[in-house]
């Protein structure tokens, strides 16, 4: 009995409530889903997703070790205005672990999240996470466009938190800024080995200066800076960087040179080797760096590119009077980029990426390191592809 009340119920009251979900169908419909007075916040807006995706077959010291599809880059970016002298930019990377940091208190895998607020054209003033703006065009470009990085790049902490402020000249040639950023996510002793006589500093700091220029109508164009980094009480790192570019009109040319001098060795390659021994920190190391990269469009829709590295590892081991070297990464990448799209910024490329590892005499024989190396064959797409 009581099912079959409840039937009839169903049956009688059914058309009510379709017509009833009409109507409010019909009101929900014609409400947008975002306010009309929200809407113009969008038009201000971009969502980028930039990514780089391939096939690559690797090899280390000549033999075939595998084949894969790997995801290199997926870094999610949203940018845009909030006002008329405000604006942000976020970006975070899914290719990289979400672990909070000890310093920032923000997850290493977010490049950047910060303000910029422009309180006239000629001046801006950041505030946030932030690219540090340390010079040269590997690090300038957009890391999707990057098919393997310098070891100055690698091992260092590309994005700090802090403030900077920047100056434009009039003429729009010339760029200056200014950035005081902490010196690194980590703490101290979450990076270095204790070390006798050397004490974790109350503000580890960062002070970067970088100068944009441009010459003859953009035809030569330069990315230089100084960063200037205490790491510990009475311990700093000094970094020089400074980019180059020629850009013709089918041909361009990129050149790079990094120099770093660091009493403590914040990038940890030769405390790679001094692991060995028993030493967790070394000290009083230099990393210079070369990086070239040629283009040359030979068609609208086709690029032939090349790009060269040289890394060198310098060390003044204990007792000894000046540095000497440890190591050269070499670094070689010829290929072709493809374009299929006019009106859609996505590439196909093709590239042999090639490195190896040179030891010196006393590396091998006091540190116990062996000569390496190790290429892969890489077939993908890349994209910064815009959705909003």
């Amino acid at each position: 009995m009581r099912c079959f009340i409840t039937l009839v119920l169903i049956i009688l009251l059914a058309p009510a409530a379709v017509l009833a979900q009409r109507q409010q169908d019909s009101a929900t419909a014609n409400k947008p889903l975002i306010p009309v007075n929200k809407q113009s916040l969008l038009a201000n807006m971009d969502m980028i997703a930039n990514m780089q995706m391939s096939f690559q077959n690797e090899f280390v010291d000549g033999a075939y070790t595998r084949s894969r599809f790997v995801m290199n880059q997926f870094r999610l970016e949203i940018k845009g205005k909030v006002h008329e002298k405000v604006f942000f930019r976020f970006r975070d990377r899914y290719t990289r672990t979400v672990v909070p940091q000890s310093i920032d208190n923000i997850s290493r895998s977010t490049d950047m999240a910060y303000l910029r607020f422009d309180p006239s054209p000629n001046w801006k003033i950041y505030a946030g996470k932030m690219s540090a703006d340390w010079g040269g065009y590997e690090f300038d470009a957009n890391p999707i466009d990057i098919y393997e990085y310098t070891d100055m790049i690698e091992y260092a902490d590309n994005f700090l938190t802090g403030a900077g402020v920047g100056y434009v000249l009039n003429n729009k040639r010339h760029e200056f800024t200014f950035q005081l950023l902490n010196t690194r996510t980590a703490s101290f002793y979450e990076l270095y080995d204790t070390l006798p006589g050397i004490r974790e500093a109350r503000f580890p700091f960062a002070a970067v200066v970088n100068w944009r220029g441009s010459f003859f109508g953009g035809a030569f164009n330069t990315i230089w800076s100084y960063s200037l980094f205490r790491e510990a009480e009475y311990e700093y790192m000094n970094y020089f960087a400074l980019g180059n570019q020629l850009k013709l009109k089918k041909f361009q040319l990129m050149y790079d040179f990094k120099w770093s001098s660091e009493q403590l060795d914040r990038k940890g390659i030769v405390s790679s080797f001094t692991d060995n021994v028993g030493l967790k920190t070394a000290q009083d190391v230099l990393y210079v760096s070369h990086w070239v990269q040629a283009d040359y469009r030979i068609h609208p829709k086709v690029n032939l590119f090349f790009v060269g590295m040289l890394d060198n590892a310098l060390w003044e081991a204990p007792g000894q009077n000046e540095r000497t070297k440890l190591r050269s990464a070499w670094g070689y990448i010829p290929g072709v980029e493809v374009f299929p799209f006019k009106d859609l910024n996505l590439k196909i490329f093709g590239t042999f990426i090639g490195r190896k590892y040179n030891y010196t005499t006393e590396a091998k024989q006091v540190l116990g390191m062996v000569d390496g190396d190790n290429y892969r064959i890489s077939v993908g797409i890349i994209s910064p592809l815009v959705i909003l």
